[in-house]
């Protein structure tokens, strides 16, 4: 079910994100995990950027995707060292302790549609509700972690039930989320991304370690994608080589 990705193991140069003011500050969500990790080490590297703040169950402010006061409360601190200029939302939730993707319909159970989309949906939809207004009047970038697993028109082989359903649920928040946005804040770049098959704890049971790339080349081509969006890109379903993907 993942993406197999050829590429060489080659290191990139550090990702510079140009289209953005220098001294722009950058907020990664999921920095705990390893691609959001990544995300984070890039920014810092950045000679361009002037802050980064990496947000998760374990920083301060903390922030958990199942906590709604919690986001909103971590948002109304940042907002005092803002404006923000790049939110990268680098979370998702495959499998873990007595959950495994689906295979059939008689695999799904309540608990565990409810466990996928509270991380894959309800967290990211309520972090760009409190997240979305610190961002910069000039532009500013966000970037949520999707999976071409939730593309519908690109669904060829089924199963996964919970995770294709709750990526293909985090598409449209994005989607809708962007024409709102472009009406209020119309230099704002709002993307879903994939990934590709990364090595990480999520692709780990699925061969991810064998066929796909490090944290560090997946976070790179992303911000290079980001960096190379514009206005009219917004509410896009892209992935990490900057190919549009099928709703």
């Amino acid at each position: 079910m993942t993406t197999t990705d050829a590429d060489t193991p080659t290191a990139p140069a550090p990702p510079t994100l140009a289209s953005l003011q220098p001294g722009y500050r950058a907020l990664v969500v999921g920095a705990s995990g390893g691609l959001g990790g990544a995300f984070a080490e890039h920014l810092r590297a950045d000679p361009r950027c002037g802050a980064v703040q990496a947000l998760s169950r374990g920083t301060e402010p903390a922030l958990d995707l199942a906590d709604e006061a919690g986001i909103a409360a971590a948002a109304a601190r940042l907002a005092a060292h803002g404006p923000w200029h790049l939110l990268v939302v680098a979370t998702g939730l495959l499998h873990g302790p007595g959950l495994m993707p689906e295979k059939r319909l008689a695999d799904l159970s309540f608990d565990a549609l409810q466990r996928v989309f509270q991380v894959n949906v309800f967290g990211p939809a309520l972090l760009l509700r409190h997240f979305a207004p610190l961002l910069a009047r000039e532009r500013a970038l966000l970037g949520l972690l999707s999976a071409k697993v939730g593309s519908i028109g690109d669904n060829r082989l089924g199963g996964w039930y919970a995770y294709r359903a709750s990526k293909a649920a985090l598409n449209m928040v994005v989607r809708t989320a962007a024409i709102e946005l472009a009406r209020t804040q119309p230099r704002t770049v709002l993307a879903a991304l994939h990934p590709g098959t990364v090595r990480s704890a999520l692709s780990r049971p699925f061969r991810g370690d064998e066929i796909g790339v490090e944290p560090a080349q997946a976070a790179a081509r992303m911000l290079q994608v980001l960096d190379g969006l514009q206005p009219a890109d917004s509410g896009s379903f892209i992935a990490y080589d900057g190919t549009r993907l099928p709703w």
